[in-house]
């Protein structure tokens, strides 16, 4: 019998992009809201969260994850907005979305969730929007000012990144906060 890890697929982020996001962070945290902050080291683009997954799987999601990054193109994207799930006046989820390269984005997403689909992992029910997680509300404390902060910084520009590879994840949750380890990295195709 194989063990079960948990996993996530993601397009990474340059430490620069990383740094500029911290800030937007710290802007926030000025609420003094009740948010556990994503590490800056940990904000990625998540393209599927697999959950717990049986470990000999691993190497036919290595060589589907090989197939795929033949039909995909690196490319360039840009963070535009910061906003909120639901939405930023009762906020539970803040983040930033992505503008350029969203159709990229969303194209590699529908093929990995096509492809994982026959290698039995569930599709995901609600469409994919390209988003990075800054972090996430525990408690109502400071709610407003938290939402005004957002309404405030909601436009975001010149911060762009390049998506040149996918990565499978193992994700250990500690209770410091989950560890991310790449397990699986495959280059997207020069155009």
């Amino acid at each position: 019998m194989s063990d079960k890890i948990r996993t996530f697929i993601a397009i990474e982020l340059d430490k620069q992009t990383q740094e500029s996001l911290a800030k937007i962070q710290n802007e926030l945290k000025a609420s003094g809201s009740d948010v556990k902050w994503v590490e800056p080291k940990n904000i990625h683009l998540t393209l599927k969260f697999l959950g717990d997954i049986e470990t000999d799987l691993i190497p036919k999601i290595k060589n589907m994850l090989e197939d795929l990054s033949k039909n995909h193109n690196k490319f360039s994207a840009a963070i535009k907005e910061l906003g909120a799930f639901p939405n930023a006046r009762s906020p539970r989820v803040i983040w930033v979305g992505i503008e350029a390269g969203k159709e990229n984005s969303v194209s590699i997403a529908n093929d990995l969730e096509n492809n994982l689909s026959k290698l039995g992992i569930p599709k995901e029910e609600r469409d994919f929007v390209p988003h990075l997680t800054l972090g996430r509300v525990k408690s109502p404390i400071n709610r407003f000012k938290l939402s005004e902060l957002i309404n405030k910084n909601k436009d975001i520009s010149d911060l762009n990144f390049v998506a040149d590879r996918i990565t499978l994840f193992k994700s250990t949750l500690t209770p410091k906060g989950p560890i991310y380890e790449a397990m699986v990295e495959v280059n997207l195709k020069e155009s």
